[in-house]
């Protein structure tokens, strides 16, 4: 076979080889290729040995780059490729020395020829390929010190200075050390192996670095993701306890349990950063406290908030410090403790997502002033409290052993394998470090969870010099430093030793444990809340057909209901009803007027009237424009009494009460009846309205009567209506004083007895009976009480006789005609009053109806539509039995709805979580397996 016809195959199957190799990184430790830049004669033959690459291929053949790196770890890469270009034209000499070895009986001279000749060109390629790479790395580094400038002076590594100084043993045209000059000897094999060495660590580092970062990143976003999951579970947490009903409705607590002075309020208020929990000489907490601390990133303000108490928020912790003792301390010391927890959020950018319920401490002796049985009652209290599946906080201090801690032995109780029971270690400062190691490791008293040594103490600054300092209230940053001064002091913490210590790391392994125990739940609550929700959906169909109520939608409609009634009362309540009201209220004050100047008066006494000048019985007969001018003064002091008595004023206030008894009987006959809150805020609606429109109207009207209180003209059609009128009233007054005195004689005794007492009235008026003492006592066999009632019924007599007399005389002649207004008084009244009636329902009409009837319905949305809080809209709801306990239902059922919705995108949040764990750590596993090249 020719030379040429062996190159050309040698040169085909080269490249066939190398666009059918597959792409993959090749690890160093598991092909390590010979050292120096020409690989041996049978180097080949043991590389397809151990590994059949394809002919004309190498271990470093096609090596991709599978992430973008940083401008400093591009340097080595590059300068690898180009010092590996010699590798690779040796390589393909190698292969073709094998082929030319195989074909040995076919051209041996010839062959041997060529290889030399292809060896002289592979060693010089390689030679012009590293220099190229010394060229475009000293440009490259020109351009790095220009870019950066001031990185002259910084240490490099030692392979990045022999790279950059063209060192003797990387270099191909330099002098090799030895004074000999270009024409020297070309590029050695231990120059090779040495930048082949060399690559290989630049390759290793960027591995590292590389590994590092993604690992960092790695636990930044698994921090991230629990917080995320830990706040969302609070949330739901919080969401169940609304719920409430069932105990299998809940999401697990960190529950504190310990000894008083064990320092388990320290470490809570060193997690939330105040001192906020109540303190005293005496016991006073009482009550447990569900703590929830929230974590508010973008907040810059810390607050408490008590939701069931609705204060608000409180960014004073010493108001919230207060507060909690008052409600401790309401608790009489006869009862000892209660188990009626008290609900406390803390917002906090410095406080993690938890959830905690601090009980009180335990008591090991009952002081005098406390009963008997309060240690026994803390002791259920926290046993009630932890258990399943709540996380124990047992707190015991350093300076106590643990077979002596309280918290412990109660934790064990309920936890005996410690599964669920983290041990914290309070006071650490007061025990020398050796036996503070002793605590933190001790395995006599195992915990899964482990513990954690802390020291909460807030460092003293009241003398001295200040070494640490609150600031505004939050003592992390003092405690913080406390810890790091005392820990890192003693190398016995060290953290090889893996020992947990401070309130940092008590921090991150309570959102961690407290993460993992409500992931571990959330299947068992999950189907728990789904029975309940088929339960409250049976409830739901069966007792209320399914109809959606709310407590919004049930105020709507019982407004709704109330103004289309108050609609129907405005179309049915007008000038009509209004001017039968004045009217009827204007004859009264005639019937009044009538009895003040005509008609006989009661009488206090037994004593002889005196005689009558102008008996109203001579009226008919008498000349009153004569001598008798009497009757026309009587006439024209009542008509003016008439029209200045106030007629506007009291026309308006006539109106106005009847306008709201009409408003409270429309109340009383909706739903608004049974809520009270409503009730209230119709008659306040109402009243103001009446009450503003009033104060004008009554003025108004009052200059509109004006021109009656000087002269009035009666027309004869008025004449004759009042006339009319008059005889009614009259009659109806009859009815009204037959009545009672028909009542009055049954009171006496009957009328034979009533007839005696008032013939023995009229002998001692008439003077034929004299009365010693006026009769006080009694007199003529009748008792002061018989005689008082028969004056009663002598006075109703005589004006039975008077109003029958006058209706005679008003169905008389004498009054059909106008000219005789002074005859007949009765009915010019009534013809003044009319008149005076028709103005005031005229202007009432206008006035104070129709602004009344358009201002009412948009004052009753104002007042019980959009200006009311929900808590408002919530109570008046809940006023009515029935609609509680439908809302409920529906409240529950769409709650219950949510709460599954939840949790179920919860779980498929954990389990992503849990997939990109298990492909975090698979690709932990495969970078320890090997060194690669990215």
């Amino acid at each position: 076979m020719s030379g040429r016809l062996v190159s050309a195959r040698l040169a085909t199957l080269a490249r066939r080889t190398a666009s059918n190799t597959p792409r993959r990184p090749i690890s160093f430790a598991s092909n390590t290729l010979p050292a120096g830049g020409i690989l041996r004669n049978d180097a080949g033959l043991r590389l397809i040995k151990r590994k059949p690459w394809p002919i004309g291929s190498y271990a470093l053949h096609n090596v991709p780059a599978v992430r973008s790196i940083s401008f400093a770890r591009v340097i080595p890469r590059l300068v690898t490729k180009f010092a590996t270009a010699g590798a690779a034209a040796g390589g393909a000499v190698l292969a073709g020395a094998s082929y030319l070895q195989y074909q040995a009986g076919q051209g041996v001279s010839f062959a041997v020829d060529l290889f030399h000749r292809a060896k002289d060109s592979a060693t010089g390629a390689a030679g012009e390929a590293y220099g190229t790479a010394n060229g475009i790395f000293d440009q490259i580094g020109r351009g790095w010190d220009r870019t950066k400038g001031g990185l002259e002076n910084t240490e490099k590594p030692e392979w990045l200075q022999r790279l950059m100084a063209g060192d003797e043993s990387g270099g191909s045209g330099g002098s090799n050390g030895r004074g000999e000059g270009p024409k020297g000897p070309k590029k050695s094999s231990a120059g090779t192996a040495a930048a082949g060495a060399t690559t290989g660590a630049a390759f290793g580092y960027a591995s590292q670095d590389g590994e590092g970062d993604q690992d960092e990143a790695e636990k930044i976003a698994r921090d991230e993701q629990m917080m995320m999951l830990t706040k969302k579970m609070i949330e739901i947490r919080s969401l169940l306890q609304t719920v409430g009903q069932s105990e299998s409705l809940t999401l697990p607590s960190i529950v504190v349990i310990g000894s008083q002075s064990s320092g388990k309020s320290s470490v809570l208020e060193a997690i939330v950063g105040h001192e906020f929990l109540p303190k005293g000489s005496n016991m006073v907490t009482r009550r447990p406290i569900e703590l929830t601390l929230v974590n508010t990133p973008e907040a810059h303000a810390e607050y408490g908030e008590f939701p069931a108490l609705g204060l608000g928020k409180m960014t004073d912790f010493s108001q919230v410090q207060k507060t909690l003792t008052d409600l401790n301390l309401a608790v009489p010391v006869q009862d000892c403790v209660s188990d009626d927890p008290i609900q406390l959020r803390i917002y906090s950018p410095n406080v993690p997502d938890l959830s905690l319920i601090d009980l009180p401490g335990y008591i090991q002796v009952t002081g005098r002033d406390q009963p008997p049985e309060l240690k026994q009652k803390i002791a259920d209290l926290c046993e009630k409290y932890i258990k399943t599946p709540n996380i124990i906080l047992a707190i015991s201090a350093a300076d106590v052993d643990l077979a002596n801690s309280t918290a412990l032995r109660a934790s064990r109780k309920i936890d005996p394998r410690g599964e669920r029971t983290i041990g914290v270690i309070t006071k650490m400062d007061l025990v020398d470090a050796g036996r503070g190691v002793e605590l933190l490791s001790d395995r006599k008293y195992a915990l899964r969870l482990g513990y954690v040594g802390v020291v909460c103490r807030v460092p003293s600054t009241a003398s001295g010099p200040k070494l640490f300092n609150r600031g505004s209230g939050n003592i992390s940053n003092a405690i913080n430093k406390n810890e790091s001064a005392y820990f890192s002091s003693h190398s016995e913490f060290d953290p090889e030793n893996n020992l947990e210590v401070g309130t940092k790391k008590l921090k991150t392994k309570l959102m961690h444990v407290l993460e993992q125990t409500m992931a571990s739940s959330l299947k068992t609550t999950s189907e728990a809340i789904q029975r309940e929700l088929a339960e409250a959906t049976y409830e739901y169909k069966v007792q209320y057909n399914e109809r959606p109520l709310s407590a919004e939608s049930y105020l709507a409609e019982s407004l709704d209901g109330f103004k289309h009634s108050f609609r129907q009362f405005s179309e049915d309540f007008g000038r009509p009803q209004v001017r039968e009201l004045l009217k009827h209220e204007l004859d009264q004050q005639v019937l009044n007027l009538l009895a003040q100047r005509y008609w006989n008066k009661p009488f206090d006494d037994l004593s002889i009237p005196f005689p009558e000048t102008d008996p109203l019985a001579s009226l008919p007969k008498a000349d009153p424009e004569g001598e008798n001018q009497i009757w026309q003064i009587k006439l024209d002091s009542s008509s003016a009494a008439l029209t200045k008595l106030g007629v506007g004023r009291l026309a308006t206030s006539v109106v106005a009460n009847s306008l709201q008894a009409q408003i409270d009987r429309l109340v009383s006959n909706s739903r608004f009846a049974a809520h009270p809150f409503a009730r209230q805020a119709i008659t306040e609606a109402s009243t103001s309205i009446l009450k503003d429109l009033s104060y004008d109207i009554s003025d108004e009207l009052e200059i509109c009567i004006k021109p009656y209180k000087y002269r009035i003209e009666v027309e004869d059609n008025e004449w004759a209506r009042g006339r009319e009128n008059v005889t009614n009233v009259l009659k109806e007054e009859l009815k009204v004083c037959e009545g009672a005195f028909k009542r009055l004689e049954d009171n006496i005794g009957g009328r034979r007895k009533a007839k005696d007492v008032m013939s023995f009235i009229d002998r001692v008026r008439n003077g034929q009976v004299v009365l010693e003492g006026d009769g006080i006592g009694g007199a003529g066999g009748f008792s002061a009480l018989l005689l008082q009632k028969g004056r009663e019924a002598v006075f109703l007599r005589d004006r039975l006789d008077v109003l029958k007399l006058r209706l005679l005389a008003v169905k008389s002649k004498q009054c059909a005609s106008t000219k005789n207004k002074y005859h007949c008084p009765e009915v010019f009244l009534d013809a003044v009053a009319d008149k005076l009636t028709t103005t005031a329902d005229l202007f009432l009409d206008a006035e104070l109806l129709s602004k009344f009837y358009y201002l009412f319905p948009r004052e009753l949305d104002s007042r019980l539509g959009r200006n009311l809080s929900q808590t408002e809209i919530d109570r008046f709801a809940g006023e009515d039995p029935k609609i509680r306990r439908h809302l409920d239902v529906v409240r529950r059922k769409e709650l219950l709805e949510h709460v599954l919705k939840e949790m179920e995108g919860l779980r498929q949040l954990e389990a992503r979580e849990k997939r990109f764990s298990a492909r975090s750590n698979d690709a932990k596993e495969r970078r320890k397996g090997g060194w690669s090249l990215f």
